[in-house]
C-alpha cells in the first residue's frame, strides 16, 4: 500500500520562495509507485494542501489532516522542505513530535540549536571545533564600534543570528559601514553575530543518515564571483560550486572527520550541510543547515549525485529513515 507523504514548504521567513522550489522538486521526484505526494504550503496566515490544479484545501492543524470532498487524508510521514522558521528552528519538529507523525528532519532540540548560529558554535567549541572570533549583539544593546573592531578586526562579517540563505549578511571593510550592516542584520533577526574574516578555501559538507549509517557526501568547494558567498552567488549563478573540492588528502580527511563528528555529537538525523573555511590548513566551522536547499541547483543534491545517489533515491532514503523512527 502506498504511503501518504506530506511535503511541507513555504514558511515564515525570507527564504519561503526557495523553500517552495525545494518542495516542488521533492514533489516532482518522489517515486509515485511507492508514495502519494501532497504539497502542503505552510504560511503564517494559512496552511493548505495544494492539489495538481493548484486548488487549495485547508489543513486541520489539530491533527494535520486534510479534507478533500468527503475524504479525510492523513499522512504516514512528513517531508520537511521548509527553510528557516518554522521548519528549521524546531517549531515544526515539536508539532509533529507531539502528533507522533514521522518527519524527515532532525529532532526539535537539534533544529533549534543549529538554527541559532551562536549557540551552536558555543556548544561545539567544547568539542575542539575551531570557529571564527565573534562578537554578539541583541536588539537594544549599546553598540560600541571600536570594541567590536578591536575584537574581530576588519574586514568582518555581520550576520543575522537566526536566518539562512545569506539574508541579513554583510561583509564590512570600513568602520563607517559597520552601523549600516548591523541595521541590515537586525531587519532579519533581533540577535546578530559579527565574525572575523577567515581568508581561505570555503567548503560545504553534506552529511546524511543513509541506510542506517552516517554518510559524508563528496565535499563542495565554493568559489564566489562576489565578495563572499551571498544570495546572488548562491542562487543567481554568481559562483562556482566545485564537487569534489580541490583539497589535498590531509585537508579532505580533516573536514570529513569534523563534519561527521559534528553530526554525531549533535545526534543529528536527516539532511545536514555544514560550512567550513580553511585557515592555516585547519577547517573552521561557520554554520550548519538542517534543511539545506533541495533544488536542482542546490549543493546537497549535487553532492549526492557525485556519490552516485540520484535524487529519487536520496528522497526515498530520507522517508525510509524517518519511518524507522516511528
Amino acid at each position: 500500500m502506498k504511503k501518504n507523504i506530506a511535503i511541507i514548504m513555504g514558511g515564515f521567513s525570507s527564504e519561503y520562495k526557495i523553500s517552495l522550489k525545494s518542495g516542488n522538486v521533492v514533489y516532482e521526484t518522489l517515486d509515485t509507485t511507492k508514495y502519494n505526494a501532497y504539497r502542503i504550503h505552510v504560511f503564517k496566515d494559512k496552511w493548505v494542501y495544494v492539489d495538481a490544479n493548484n486548488v487549495e484545501f485547508p489543513v486541520n492543524k489539530d491533527n494535520f489532516s486534510v479534507r478533500v470532498a468527503n475524504r479525510v487524508i492523513t499522512f504516514d510521514c512528513v517531508f520537511n522542505a521548509i527553510h528557516g522558521s518554522p521548519g528549521e528552528d524546531g517549531f515544526i519538529q515539536g508539532y509533529f513530535e507531539l502528533l507522533n507523525i514521522p518527519h524527515t528532519s532532525c529532532d526539535m532540540y537539534q533544529a533549534a540549536l543549529t538554527f541559532n548560529k551562536r549557540d551552536c558554535l558555543s556548544v561545539l567549541k567544547a568539542y575542539g571545533i575551531k570557529t571564527a572570533t565573534s562578537f554578539y549583539l541583541n536588539s537594544g544593546d549599546t553598540i560600541n564600534e571600536d570594541d567590536i573592531i578591536k575584537k574581530v578586526n576588519l574586514p568582518c562579517f555581520v550576520k543575522a543570528n537566526k536566518a539562512g540563505s545569506s539574508f541579513g549578511i554583510t561583509k564590512v571593510h570600513k568602520k563607517e559601514d559597520l552601523q549600516h550592516a548591523i541595521d541590515v542584520a537586525f531587519k532579519e533577526d533581533d540577535e546578530i553575530i559579527i565574525e572575523s574574516f577567515l581568508d581561505g578555501i570555503e567548503v560545504s559538507v553534506g552529511v546524511i543518515t543513509y541506510k542506517g549509517e552516517t554518510k559524508v557526501l563528496p565535499i563542495t568547494e565554493i568559489v564566489s564571483e562576489n565578495d563572499f558567498f551571498d544570495y546572488e552567488a548562491k542562487y543567481l549563478g554568481k559562483s562556482q560550486e566545485i564537487t569534489p573540492a580541490r583539497l589535498n588528502k590531509e585537508e579532505e580527511d580533516k573536514v570529513t572527520f569534523l563534519a561527521k563528528k559534528i553530526y554525531e555529537v549533535l545526534k543529528m538525523k536527516g539532511f545536514s550541510r555544514t560550512e567550513f573555511i580553511f585557515k592555516d590548513g585547519e577547517p573552521h566551522l561557520l554554520e550548519m543547515n538542517t534543511i539545506p536547499g533541495l533544488t536542482k541547483e542546490s549543493i546537497l543534491p549535487q553532492q549526492a549525485a557525485a556519490a552516485g545517489i540520484p535524487l529519487v533515491e536520496l528522497f526515498d532514503n530520507a522517508i525510509t529513515e524517518a519511518l524507522k523512527q516511528s
